[in-house]
């Protein structure tokens, strides 16, 4: 809007049409006026008293490390767990003859070579395949044909050649990495389709096998299923819901804390459940901006795509005192202001022909672009025409002389 002050204000000295000019004045000031006041109405948890910030949230690898290696594999599981995730988290599934295992589409098209290996089952729902199959499948070279983050060509050799040599994952190998590196678990669990061996049984089927392979208590349980025979089995681990309720609700249920997509919590609530001890991780953040914005609300995790970018984040970016923010938009005001008047003021001077001084000699303009006219009277003057007869010709038909031409 200030740069926009230029031309409006050439034009409007130049109409000259009162309604015009004060339309056009009118429409522009309200604008900025408008814009002016925003800030006023604006809000953000980074505007903050000093001393307010709590920690930073925990990071819970979304698949692992998806950017830096292919996703529900042992290695970007190994990779969050380098780059400091506090967590990981993963889908689960039942194969035909019982062996949960890590998947996140309902087919293995996108994540292995099933259309090359099982060319006429690759439709097929994934849990329709026993282990042995699943096996049989390489879960990495996609990684590097497809590159979905761009980043495949900033790997070493040694790094490619172990991507190459990925396989699906059971859910066994995933909490062994999980217990090794103390990390905790957030996994989603999906039912086998109808007249699947595991379709009644598979909670049952995946509990067996978590409490085999690491601390309950490192285990955020996600899946809403018969619950209450999860935690009469279980009650060590950390009840989660991946829906709001009310306290009273939540509190009956165990719940322990809420899995829940970031546009789906405000400050405030987030600051009621951790009244009462219940805790919050907002998915899928990956972006240091909304990162630090989720800090700044008080969110006790976060999962994410990029653990490596948002661990080294230091403190949250915008963050500010409600004084800087106010000097802030202030200052940015008031200049703006001063700058607009300086413009308009420029263009009422040149546009009303006002005298400047240019070296020793006073001059006058009539407006900025003046000196583009091409009336002859502004440049050129006629000092005299004199008409002289010819003596060739005859006396009735005279030769006008050129006419003499000064410079004014």
């Amino acid at each position: 809007m200030t740069l926009l002050s230029w031309p409006i204000a050439l034009h409007f000295f130049r109409m000259n049409k009162r309604v015009r000019q004060v339309a056009i004045l009118g429409l522009y000031l309200s604008v900025l006026f408008s814009l002016y006041l925003v800030p006023l109405g604006m809000y953000s948890p980074c505007i903050k008293e000093a001393g307010t910030l709590g920690p930073p949230p925990s990071l819970i690898g979304h698949r692992g490390a998806p950017m830096l290696a292919p996703e529900n594999t042992v290695l970007s599981f190994e990779k969050a767990v380098e780059v400091r995730g506090a967590g990981l988290e993963t889908d689960v599934m039942i194969s035909y003859d019982g062996v949960p295992f890590l998947m996140h589409d309902s087919t293995l098209r996108r994540t292995t070579d099933v259309d090359q290996v099982f060319p006429n089952r690759s439709q097929q729902d994934a849990s329709m395949f026993t282990w042995a199959e699943l096996q049989q499948l390489n879960a990495g070279e996609w990684f590097l044909s497809r590159d979905p983050f761009g980043l495949a060509s900033s790997l070493s050799e040694t790094e490619r050649a172990s991507i190459r040599n990925q396989s699906i994952p059971s859910l066994a190998q995933f909490l062994e990495v999980a217990a090794g590196s103390g990390r905790l678990v957030l996994f989603d669990l999906r039912r086998p389709p109808y007249g699947h061996p595991y379709n009644l049984s598979y909670v049952n089927t995946t509990l067996q096998v978590v409490r085999t392979h690491i601390n309950s208590s490192q285990v955020l349980w996600l899946p809403p299923e018969d619950r209450d025979m999860v935690q009469a089995v279980d009650p060590e681990l950390q009840q989660t819901s991946g829906e709001k309720d009310s306290i009273q609700n939540l509190t009956d249920r165990h719940i322990r804390r809420l899995n829940l997509h970031y546009s789906s919590m405000s400050q405030q609530q987030i600051s009621k459940y951790w009244s009462v001890n219940i805790s919050t991780n907002l998915f899928v953040i990956s972006q240091p901006w909304l990162y630090s914005l989720a800090w700044c609300a008080g969110v006790q995790s976060v999962t994410t795509n990029s653990v490596q970018l948002l661990s080294h984040l230091r403190k949250p970016l915008f963050l500010m005192t409600p004084e800087e923010y106010s000097l802030m938009w202030i200052l940015t005001d008031v200049s703006s202001t001063i700058l607009i008047t300086a413009i308009f003021v420029f263009h009422w001077w040149r546009e009303r022909g006002l005298p400047f001084w240019s070296g020793l000699r006073q001059t006058h303009e009539n407006g900025p672009y003046s000196k583009f006219r091409t009336e002859l009277s502004d440049v050129w003057s006629i000092s005299s025409v004199t008409v002289c007869p010819d003596p060739q010709s005859s006396p009735t038909s005279p030769t006008p002389h050129l006419p003499t031409i000064t410079e004014e």
